[in-house]
């Protein structure tokens, strides 16, 4: 078994299109707009074509779960975390505590919004900026 990670591999190519906010938005948490993705795509102030693009490093040891009081995001197999919404009381800690700010938060639910790694933001990236990357569990659990 592998353990699929997102991955900027081509970031020069960014043309701010926000089509893979989008797509996260719509395929996977069916909203309109691109609010709730679990990727961030931001502009350079004052740097013409130059974009910062924030995803999920799947930390095997997560400071967003540390950080949070209630137990709501749990680490996942592999990495990363996983949100169980109903012990989430939007205090924000998690997203406060991601040492790359890649956690991003819903303002409608205010709760975070942890990647689940579908690889749809990959699917809909016109310039294949993004990319799944698969490695063997047992080389996932030594990270």
């Amino acid at each position: 078994m592998s353990i699929k990670y997102l991955r900027v591999i081509n970031r020069d190519q960014c043309i701010g299109c926000f089509s893979c906010m989008y797509a996260c938005s719509r395929m996977v948490r069916n909203s309109a707009g691109s609010g709730k993705a679990a990727l961030r795509v931001k502009g350079y102030a004052g740097v013409e074509g130059a974009f910062s693009i924030r995803v999920c490093a799947r930390c095997a040891d997560p400071d967003c779960a540390k950080a949070c009081p209630t137990g709501a995001l749990t680490p996942a197999p592999g990495g990363g975390v996983r949100l169980k919404k109903d012990l989430c009381i939007s205090c924000g800690a998690c997203v406060k505590a991601c040492a790359i700010s890649a956690l991003q938060w819903d303002e409608e639910e205010k709760q975070p919004i942890p990647c689940i790694f579908c690889g749809q933001c990959v699917k809909y990236c016109p310039n294949d900026v993004l990319a799944m990357q698969e490695i063997p569990e047992k080389e996932a659990d030594q990270r």
